[in-house]
């Protein structure tokens, strides 16, 4: 699997709404290691949980479960989400709220990675065990460890989703009219995303199989602000009203169920004959019926659940005086240094696999009946 150094060049991208998330080996990064030690503190301290504004279900969703996992393993938890209008400005006030009130650990899904640095430093002044939550931290020092799923991998499975749905929708066709979407500049995530996307998407572009009528293939083209789905509506609208007015979309790379559920709105409302093969992320309850529909093609099932229960686990293991489980020490280099990581593996879900993938989730696996 390719690796992507995007942290450097996603600092720098952002600035210009031009985020490319490659370098010129195409690697997360090459060194290993961290000089930061767990120390261990006391079983009842202080862990602070700061989270962007409420974009998903799983944000919603994980915030919920640290207030509830935390307090059974002993903590006491300050969960906190910013605010939507200034989210940014909210989350460096709450994470220096938490340093000011004694957290030991502070485990961050960072609104904006790239404007933490100031807080995870004066964090790390006072003692406290910086942890990036699904999200990394950019271009500092000061963030100890990381918990995530496998971003690239996420990208990967999208891509091939979408070449494989085509194949099975269009079984006559040997070339196909595509359209990219990426998320939102301000999230690191979203850079690994299209990129292990393009890993896949990319040979098939060169080689002719895909046509991207629209010529829009920089991520500077097609991303989402603020993963809102009334943004990826109207550029998709724009689309259809002009480069496919004499000619169908047959699929389009969507990041996640949220952006998706809007571009196939998008679709319907232009007339489309038959809709496009279109990806997804997160398994929002309201994209699992367009699955077994096949409205919607695939989604991505990230299980909060496992997520929220493995950050919990990097901190029981820190306050234990333990180093904490990390399985990728090379990949995740975020501008500043190579970020120890823990991640988790994604699974695609298409409609044949649903019931099976959901199979330990009962909220989920009925959504598929």
């Amino acid at each position: 699997m390719k690796k992507i150094l995007f942290a450097a060049t996603a600092v720098m991208a952002v600035a210009a709404l031009g985020l490319t998330g490659c370098s010129s080996d195409n690697g997360r990064g090459s060194e290993t290691g961290t000089d930061e030690a767990a120390s261990g503190f006391s079983a009842d301290s202080l862990i602070g949980v700061a989270l962007p504004d409420k974009t998903s279900e799983n944000w919603v969703l994980a915030g919920s479960l640290f207030e509830e996992g935390l307090a059974d393993a002993g903590f006491e938890g300050d969960v906190q989400y910013a605010g939507a209008s200034n989210a940014v400005a909210d989350q460096q006030q709450q994470i220096s709220t938490m340093v000011t009130n004694g957290a030991k650990v502070i485990i961050v899904g960072a609104k904006d990675g790239a404007q933490l640095g100031t807080q995870v430093a004066d964090a790390k002044a006072a003692g406290a065990i910086v942890i990036a939550y699904d999200r990394l931290i950019l271009n500092t020092d000061d963030v100890d460890y990381y918990v995530a799923f496998d971003n690239f991998k996420v990208g990967q499975l999208q891509g091939q989703a979408l070449l494989d749905g085509m194949a099975a929708k269009f079984p006559d066709k040997t070339t196909y009219n595509v359209e990219l979407f990426s998320g939102s500049s301000d999230d690191s995530n979203s850079a690994v995303f299209f990129d292990g996307a393009m890993d896949v998407l990319q040979p098939k572009i060169d080689d002719g199989t895909l046509k991207i009528v629209s010529g829009q293939t920089e991520i500077s083209q097609t991303a989402t602000d603020g993963w809102k789905p009334e943004n990826a509506q109207r550029r998709m609208d724009t689309l259809m009203q002009g480069t496919y007015q004499a000619e169908a979309v047959d699929g389009v790379l969507s990041p996640n169920d949220t952006l998706a559920r809007a571009i196939i709105t998008s679709v319907k409302d232009a007339g489309q004959a038959e809709l496009p093969v279109v990806t997804g992320q997160d398994s929002e309850a309201a994209s699992i019926p367009l699955i077994m529909s096949g409205d919607q093609y695939s989604t991505i099932y990230k299980d909060t659940r496992a997520l929220v229960k493995e950050a919990i686990a990097m901190a029981s293991a820190l306050q234990a005086g333990d180093e904490p489980t990390v399985n990728d020490t090379e990949s995740y280099d975020n501008g500043n240094k190579i970020v120890p990581a823990d991640l988790l593996t994604p699974v695609i879900v298409t409609k044949d696999n649903a019931a099976e993938a959901y199979a330990e989730n009962p909220d989920l696996l009925a959504l598929t009946k």
